[in-house]
């Protein structure tokens, strides 16, 4: 089990009370509410600048079973703008920028996402497979679209939260320049 190596970029806002464990690096402009969790299982966590990460999320890095015994330690790049709404379940192995990962939904760990892609509330994706630029996934079913454009910046949201979560809870203070 690799020890705790909690790295956070000026202007991220983590509280306290959310669960990390492993090395996790936090971009600039990141919002980790308390009970979130990331796990760095199989090697580093990168996190790019402005994600949010919601209340009961899971972010977790653990190699598939068939990779289990490679001595390499892989990186999981988490780029930036991306959303991980109340209690999904991601563990994909490679995330690009401004995705959304809609509440309830599970992403497992050979699904690969490049950037734009939403996936629906309550929708599970497991089969390997990198998903194309933009692609919503939605419905009962997990149907899949192409997408128009890429999914809104939840700015208002951001600047909203970082006014009002210090208020209520402890703030882990940055410990890396950028």
């Amino acid at each position: 089990m690799s020890r705790n190596s909690i790295k956070i970029l000026p202007g991220a806002l983590v509280c306290e009370e959310s669960k990390l464990r492993g090395d996790i690096t936090i971009g600039a402009g990141t919002i980790i509410h308390p009970s979130a969790t990331i796990l760095a299982e199989a090697g580093p966590i990168i996190i790019g600048d402005c994600c949010l990460i919601e209340e009961q999320a899971k972010i977790i890095h653990r190699l598939p079973f068939d990779e289990q015994d490679t001595e390499k330690t892989p990186v999981l790049i988490i780029g930036a703008h991306n959303v991980f709404e109340v209690d999904c379940h991601v563990e994909s192995p490679k995330i690009g920028n401004c995705n959304v990962f809609e509440s309830k939904c599970f992403v497992g760990n050979k699904v690969t996402v490049t950037n734009g892609c939403t996936v629906g509330a309550g929708c599970k994706v497991t089969e390997e497979q990198i998903l194309k630029e933009n692609v919503i996934i939605f419905g009962e079913k997990c149907q899949m679209r192409e997408g128009l454009d890429r999914p809104g910046l939840q700015t208002l949201q951001m600047e909203t939260l970082s006014k009002v979560l210090p208020n209520y809870h402890h703030i882990r203070k940055p410990n890396k320049k950028n």
